[in-house]
């Protein structure tokens, strides 16, 4: 299992744990830094060590503690005509029970998100963390021990209040009962159930200002509805634009999320991370589907005014039903 250093030198040193012994490779990237690399340089960059040392059961990156993986996340989210062995399994974020809260209201130096251009200066402070639990698919409460059981409960609801979506584990000296689909092979963007959709949309939203969810609904669609969903999307995800409405473009999105019926009986998952989404076959829609939902994490979203004017540009994008 390779895991990567974190750097800004011209080549990464990755470790390679195989049969309990260590093996260190030096990889070459194209400006320097995996975080900011262009997606295929750091696929290319692990592909060619796995030609040198033989296929991987698992590839687990490991970031700092000041890492966005927002930026990480894309790297990985290699397209299947790309021919590539490797895919994104899911996003883990360790929080500490201890210190988070601390961490959510009062950060300090490199902890705080400053502006990047969209005005978010004039918004409640985003920190780090806020960006670590909004993009996690799994986020693991550490530190218990640590604290009271009311004092857990708050940082449950706070965590809960930014990342509805993710499985949430609570654990005590970093023990989990097991790794496999709890921290390795999760296949987080597989699979899109209904339920835990519903389940995000009915968070303690209230509690964070900096974060917010929004649930959308979209009526079974047919295959020119769903290419409007896609138009609609890239506007949304890529441009920052909500087609026809006035609504200031200075949110941003971290995770998007949907199950969508259509019209012929099947229906069709959405996963999307910041820019990058992807819909894909969902199999059989569930009996008595009905309409179908989006969930949407992000900055500068939470209100209910913007919630009614991305719903109101959704009903306008898509076909009359």
């Amino acid at each position: 299992m390779p895991e990567f250093g974190n750097s800004t030198d011209v080549e990464k040193s990755l470790t390679v744990n195989q049969s309990n012994e260590q093996v260190e490779e030096w990889l070459e990237l194209g400006n320097g830094c995996l975080c900011c690399s262009v997606k295929d340089s750091g696929v290319n960059a692990i592909e060619q060590l796995m030609d040198k040392q033989g296929k991987f059961d698992y590839i687990l990156l490991e970031t700092t503690g000041l890492a966005d993986p927002g930026n990480i996340a894309p790297l990985f989210w290699v397209d299947e005509g790309l021919g590539s062995t490797i895919y994104l399994d899911g996003i883990v974020t360790l929080v500490d029970a201890k210190n988070v809260l601390k961490s959510l209201d009062a950060p300090t130096g490199e902890e705080v998100q400053h502006d990047d251009g969209h005005g978010h200066e004039s918004g409640p402070l985003l920190s780090t963390a806020h960006l670590q639990i909004s993009h996690a698919d799994v986020i693991v409460v550490n530190k218990a021990d640590l604290v009271s059981d009311d004092e857990l409960q708050a940082v449950k609801d706070r965590v809960r209040s930014i990342n509805a979506l993710a499985e949430l584990h609570v654990t005590d000296h970093s023990k989990v009962p097991k790794l496999e689909g709890l921290v390795l092979d999760l296949h987080a963007y597989d699979k899109v159930d209904a339920a835990s959709l519903e389940f995000a949309s009915k968070g303690h939203s209230h509690l964070d200002p900096a974060i917010g969810t929004m649930l959308l609904t979209v009526p079974p669609l047919d295959d020119a509805g769903l290419q409007r969903l896609d138009a609609w999307l890239r506007a949304v995800l890529w441009a920052a634009e909500l087609p026809g409405s006035e609504a200031s473009p200075a949110w941003e999105i971290h995770r998007v999320k949907g199950r969508l019926p259509m019209k012929d009986g099947e229906s069709k998952m959405l996963q999307g991370v910041r820019e990058i989404f992807e819909l894909i076959d969902g199999g059989t829609a569930e009996p008595g589907a009905g309409e179908g939902k989006i969930v949407l994490i992000g900055r500068k979203i939470g209100s209910q005014e913007m919630s009614s004017a991305f719903q109101l540009s959704l009903d306008a994008a898509l076909p009359p039903h």
